[in-house]
């Protein structure tokens, strides 16, 4: 009779499998809890831990290794539901880490979800010291439905990890940060941290979820709590101040809580980054240079520092300091050479010293950098009038993939465009169409090309079929509305794509402005003005200032439509709609 080689030789391949563990599980990624699916995401595979579990001492049957066959040969041929079942036998009997290791990734890869939590429930079990274990089970049980079931687990699982039940805390924020309803997300972080009063990671947790809920001074509150407890960390600190300036109070009490910090706690070098980056949106470029010139005697061979410390000079407008720490990053072997190089290229356009630019754009190699630099390149060229030089050099860049080659004919429209050359930017991107039919900016920018030359029924052809392909597109609805309203036209679609765009995007300027725009169309002026208001305290465009104008106008206020004008025209003294809508009130 033939020794059982096959079989073993099956559940050793099995075994070497278990070994290399889910490291994490995807945790925004649903799944049931019963019953599977043809085609289900693999686990993040990672290396195995550089630690030895505890093993079990039971001996290696004929039976136990026939049962093993069977669930890998079910795993071999897509049988899911026979491999899922097999194994967490297994696990149960054996109550082997490894086993159930491997129980838990073919039931999460099957979306066996009920199954992979009691597998992962009898690993933890069998290695109380795996973190992998302990970090899958969060993942799967904040995936459930029902947040607030998960609580007496969730509640278990933080206690079994009550030695670190601080990175406990921080994991399952950040799991839980993905769940989309905040509030009961926020509810839950509550009821977790009441046992752990004086744990800094737990309060600071509490504060992050009810800051997602737009509970701003609990978050405010309960980040002060989890400083008290733990005045060196940098994150609490952070946080603080970010929720003094979600809380509209004004920035100069969240700069005064940094400096304050700062004296206490002179090396927090991130807190002094998010110092100075406040400083420099306050205007106070004075203040801010002092804290750049501190960051970089603190930490002189540091390049994360030295970018970080360029692009707030570049924020605050102090191009000199900015050019030498973006020279010496590259001195000191920056990771990403072509960001440092970009934005060399960027301060000298802003300097008018379009050579020097050129360089550095001609230096940007064929990486995330490399599209916008030749976009740049090629912009540099047609200020210096050398449109037809600018537009071959675009055609001559390589492009990797069709995203990149789409970004290259958007960069040649647009230069078409700020040469008010509209027939030829409207007939190149349909050229692209024709080439690349159904491609989502291709359409919107050839829309809003067709709109410039008067071509209304492509634009709205073009935006339906966006819409059709991306019904998650909140600027093809707003485009769309925008336009109807624009031209006093079948008012209530217009209000009701507007509508759309703005459930999508609720925060995006342009389309509060387009709903301000609309309302005043329908004789809701008042409504309209709201929206446009806010429209303009988050982004003071040149169009909205003239829709706020003309509203604020229309409704009796003719003294603020003058200022908006008034300041407007002073920031965009060449655009045009800003000029004409003042001159039709005020010739």
């Amino acid at each position: 009779m033939m020794p059982h080689r096959p079989i073993v030789l099956l559940v050793c391949a099995a075994l070497a499998s278990c070994a290399q563990a889910p490291q994490r599980a995807e945790p925004a990624r649903p799944g049931p809890t019963a019953g599977g699916t043809k085609t289900s995401p693999r686990v993040v595979v990672a290396k195995p831990e550089p630690r030895k579990p505890p093993l079990p001492d039971i001996e290696l049957s004929e039976e136990l290794l026939f049962k093993m066959m069977v669930a890998e040969v079910a795993v071999q041929r897509g049988q899911p539901h026979i491999a899922v079942q097999a194994y967490l036998e297994l696990a149960r009997e054996t109550r082997d880490p490894r086993v159930a290791q491997r129980a838990t990734e073919v039931a999460w890869n099957a979306r066996y979800t009920a199954a992979a939590l009691e597998a992962a429930g009898i690993w933890l079990q069998a290695d109380p010291g795996s973190a992998q274990a302990r970090q899958i089970i969060a993942a799967l049980l904040v995936n459930q439905p029902r947040l607030s079931e998960t609580r007496p687990q969730l509640e278990k699982w933080l206690a079994a990890g009550r030695d670190n039940v601080g990175a406990g805390f921080i994991q399952l924020g950040t799991l839980l940060a993905r769940h989309k309803d905040k509030a009961e997300v926020f509810k839950l972080m509550q009821t977790l941290a009441q046992p752990y009063p004086d744990v800094p990671e737990a309060r600071l947790s509490v504060a992050q979820a009810a800051a997602n809920a737009g509970e701003n001074q609990v978050a405010l509150d309960e980040a002060r709590i989890a400083l008290k407890l733990k005045p060196d960390w940098e994150t609490a600190a952070l946080f603080v101040a970010q929720s003094l300036q979600r809380l509209a109070v004004p920035d100069d009490d969240a700069v005064r809580f940094l400096d304050e910090y700062l004296q206490s706690h002179p090396k927090a070098r991130d807190v002094r980054l998010n110092y100075a980056r406040l400083l420099a949106n306050s205007k106070k470029y004075a203040e801010a240079r002092k804290q750049f010139e501190v960051l970089v005697a603190e930490y002189p061979q540091n390049a994360d520092v030295g970018m970080a410390v360029a692009l707030l000079a570049i924020q605050a407008n102090d191009f000199d300091a900015a050019e030498t720490q973006l020279k010496r990053v590259l001195e000191l072997n920056y990771k990403e050479p072509d960001v440092a190089r970009y934005y060399l290229g960027q301060l000298n356009e802003e300097r008018k010293r379009f050579d020097e630019a050129l360089k550095w754009y001609g230096s940007v190699a064929e990486g995330e950098q490399y599209i916008n630099a030749q976009a740049r390149y090629a912009g540099i060229l047609a200020k210096q009038g050398k449109l037809p030089e600018a537009r071959q050099h675009l055609q001559d860049a390589t492009a990797r993939n069709l995203v990149q080659r789409v970004q290259l004919t958007q960069a040649e429209a647009q230069l078409l465009r700020e040469a008010n050359a509209y027939q030829e930017a409207y007939e190149l991107l349909g050229q692209a169409l024709d080439k690349m039919p159904n491609t989502p900016d291709l359409l919107y920018d050839h829309a809003m090309a067709a709109e410039k030359v008067n071509r209304f029924d492509v634009l709205e052809s073009n935006l339906k079929t966006l819409i059709k392909l991306r019904p998650d597109h909140a600027h093809a609805y707003n485009a769309l509305g925008y336009t109807l309203a624009d031209r006093n036209q079948r008012i209530e679609e217009a209000h009701e794509l507007i509508q759309t765009a703005l459930k999508l995007s609720p925060q995006d300027p342009f389309i509060m402005d387009s709903m301000g725009w609309v309302l005043y169309r329908m004789g809701r002026g008042k409504e309209g003005v709201d929206y446009l208001q806010k429209a303009f305290k988050l982004r003071p465009d040149a169009e909205i200032a003239a829709h706020l104008g003309e509203v604020l106008w229309a409704i009796g206020q003719h003294d603020q439509a003058q200022k908006i004008w008034g300041g407007a025209l002073k920031d965009h003294p060449e655009n045009e709609l800003l000029q004409s809508t003042r001159k039709r009130f005020i010739p």
